[in-house]
């Protein structure tokens, strides 16, 4: 395309152009559209660029970008013959024409940029923006907190700034990397101050980039030598590691100016710092996880990312080159710091480490409610039978607390003690609580999801664990309910004997069944309400254990001083892994137990009227107020409904804690909402074609083992 003969040059000024000098601009630059708005606000445009105050210009680059976002029909600047231009390109190619054909606009606009770079730093911009500030998870959150909720104080004198001020939404970084970098270079070309051996702001923005590269190797090698890092790395001298290489090779980069030699050893200290992390990344898969940890490693990752850009930007060749790796590094920019901004962000990005850790702890529990044999099958029924027979006594317990005249606080009190010591005695002797399961279940059918990257190879996977999962599930339930029934109606005879009245009165009676009856009461709510609770009791379990992991508590009981000439030392490391294997199962029971009995509490005392339904407590609850009612009233219509209604919460409590544990857990893993739909498709299709699978144990002795990725728990 061949620049037209420029119209007479126009002086700056800062009287408004007359409307014929607008219409030989828009006649010399659009001839194929004389009229558009676009050219004509151009030329007032550059009619009117400042001479004098940063601020002024800071505007006028405002105004300018904000016209360049709008885009010009390509027959407007192109002949027929021509290829036709993106939306992002239209008005930079007019710039790019005009500064070609007008000698006097482009001098202004030279002036002007050479003004703000004058008057602008840029360190911040590169060694800052996008990346997290803090040392800390907390400290980065409340940061960005306060950015959010206070006004910012202006800074006009950092680019910084004038990047969130110039493309102010998260979609600009879409419309900045569609951007011609020929087009670009272009027009930096025609621009800038051209003298040998670059245009003046292209080496203040060079030397800026040279300064942010030193910061952050000096930041980085200071987070890289920190203690935990050091001691989850590969062994090593202090004085080897390639943290402190880094500074020493930035400064190499600084003052031979960016030589190729030099930038290819900071590459190669910058792969050898990431091969550290990687390290110390999976020390933390295999020994538990701290949110502070992970942050700042992410913090590394990001930094030794944003070396690598900017080392890509110093050694490029000028012209369009530099410019395809300046806009990379700037599109970058832009798209990290409006996401950096949002403390949503931050929790998303570093909980996730975490969370997916939280339920693979959650996993290795799981792998013990997991059926494979029909021995195992029938073992299940068995243990469950115990944790039925417990909750019979808890479920009396309850009613027996329930009859003292406690306050409130103590009436919650108590019985999350008795819930909780319950949950716990089943813990210590190997019994099985049904509503356990789902969570623990499903991330441990999660845990298979990382065993290969083939999506067809993680769904075969997946649906040959889903048969082992329901059949074992099924089991707990069977004897969960089917023990808690008899033990149930043996106490309440039992009771009447010894004390001749019965257990509850008819009116208390009459109030269970009215409370789990379906349709008349809130317990479908109350049923979905605990499966929640359920949920977040795995979680805290899992969280417990990868607590106890990190710190490695087991490691230092076995090891402990007194302990070992107390117990002695094969005694010691026995209880060490005692500890280790019931820590999950004791914290998720006491806070399922604290749970059940305290959230009605504390609800009530803000005015909200919670209220839980556990599946075999309710079992057991109905079973009291059968054998106080007598057998006449237990097959009216309203006690069969509320028995009805104990199979709709046992399929509430399973199922809300399934889908929230399994929906958490492919998250942690990255698994697609794309890839979960055909999972759940072909799930339907093999229990309609076997149904006997999803619900009995294989008819042979051979287990129907599926080896998944968590390791089997001590």
């Amino acid at each position: 395309m061949t620049a037209p003969a420029p119209v007479q040059p126009t002086p700056v000024r800062s009287t408004g152009p007359s409307a014929r000098e607008v219409d030989a601009f828009c006649v010399q630059y659009a001839p194929r559209s004389p009229g558009n708005p676009a050219v004509r606000d151009l030329y007032r445009l550059l009619c009117d660029v400042p001479e004098g105050g940063l601020e002024a210009r800071l505007e006028w680059v405002e105004r300018w970008m904000l016209w360049l976002h709008e885009r010009i029909p390509a027959h407007a600047l192109v002949d027929a013959d021509e290829p036709p231009l993106s939306a992002a390109d239209s008005r930079l190619v007019l710039m790019v024409r005009v500064m070609e054909g007008e000698p006097a606009m482009r001098a202004a606009v030279t002036r002007l940029v050479s003004a703000v770079c004058d008057g602008s730093r840029g360190l911040k911009l590169f060694a800052q923006v996008g990346l997290p500030a803090g040392q800390g998870f907390i400290s980065e959150a409340s940061d960005r907190l306060a950015r959010a909720l206070l006004p910012a104080p202006p800074e006009p004198g950092k680019l910084s700034e004038l990047l969130l001020r110039l493309f102010p939404v998260p979609a600009d970084a879409d419309w900045l990397a569609a951007l011609s970098p020929a087009l670009l270079a272009k027009l930096a070309s025609l621009v800038g101050d051209a003298r040998p051996p670059e245009p003046v702001p292209a080496t203040r923005v060079r030397a800026d980039m040279m300064d942010a590269l030193l910061l952050l190797a000096v930041q980085t090698a200071g987070l890289g030598t920190a203690e935990d890092i050091r001691d989850r790395s590969p062994e090593t001298s202090f004085r080897g590691s390639p943290f402190l290489r880094l500074r020493l090779v930035c400064d190499a980069v600084l003052a031979r100016d960016a030589a190729h030699d030099t930038l290819r050893d900071l590459s190669t200290c910058v792969a050898d710092c990431r091969q550290v992390v990687s390290s110390v990344s999976r020390h933390l898969e295999e020994a538990g996880v701290s949110v502070d940890l992970v942050y700042r490693l992410e913090r590394i990752r990001r930094s030794l990312e944003r070396m690598e850009a900017i080392a890509r930007v110093l050694g490029a060749p000028r012209g369009e080159p530099r410019w395809r790796e300046a806009m990379t590094l700037l599109v970058d920019l832009l798209r990290r710091s409006h996401a950096d901004r949002s403390v949503r962000e931050l929790v998303k990005r570093n909980v996730r480490m975490l969370a997916r850790k939280i339920i693979e702890r959650a996993g290795h529990s799981g792998e013990h409610y997991i059926t494979s044999t029909r021995a195992e099958f029938h073992a299940m029924v068995h243990s469950a039978a115990g944790g039925g027979l417990l909750t019979a006594f808890t479920a009396a317990l309850k009613f027996f607390l329930g009859g003292l005249a406690l306050a409130p606080f103590f009436a919650g009190l108590f019985s999350s003690l008795n819930y909780a010591g319950s949950f716990v005695l089943m813990q210590f002797l190997g019994f099985t609580l049904a509503t356990k399961q789902p969570s623990m279940t499903a991330a441990t059918l999660a845990g298979a999801v990382g065993e290969t990257d083939a999506a067809q190879g993680r769904q075969e996977r997946l649906l040959a664990l889903l048969p082992r999962i329901t059949r074992s599930q099924l089991a707990a339930v069977l004897g969960n309910l089917g023990c808690v029934l008899p033990a149930a109606v043996a106490l309440a005879l039992v009771y009447g004997l010894v004390s001749h009245h019965p257990l509850l009165s008819e009116e208390k009676a009459h109030y269970v069944v009215h409370s789990l009856h379906p349709w008349r009461s809130a317990t479908l709510l109350w049923a979905a309400f605990t499966g929640v609770l359920l949920w977040v009791s795995s979680v805290a379990a899992g969280w417990l254990e990868n607590f106890v992991v990190y710190r490695r508590l087991p490691e230092a009981l076995a090891r402990h001083r007194v302990l070992k000439a107390m117990l002695g030392e094969s005694r010691a490391q026995r209880l060490a892994d005692g500890f280790l294997h019931h820590v999950a199962g004791v914290g998720g029971s006491v806070t399922l137990g604290f749970l059940l009995a305290m959230v009605p509490v504390v609800s009530s005392f803000f005015g909200l009227p919670l209220d839980v339904r556990h599946v075999t407590l309710s079992f057991g609850s109905l079973a009291f107020a059968g054998c106080a009612l007598g057998p006449a009233a237990v097959l009216q219509p309203d006690f069969l409904a509320a028995l009805a209604g104990v199979g709709v919460i046992g399929l509430l409590n399973f199922g809300v804690s399934f889908a929230l544990a399994l929906g958490v857990a492919l998250r942690a893993r990255d698994v697609s909402t794309r890839e979960a739909l055909p999972f759940l498709r072909s799930a339907l299709l093999r229990f309609a074609r076997d149904p006997r699978s999803f619900l009995l144990p294989p008819r042979d002795t051979a287990p129907d083992v599926l080896q998944v990725s968590v390791p089997p728990a001590p």
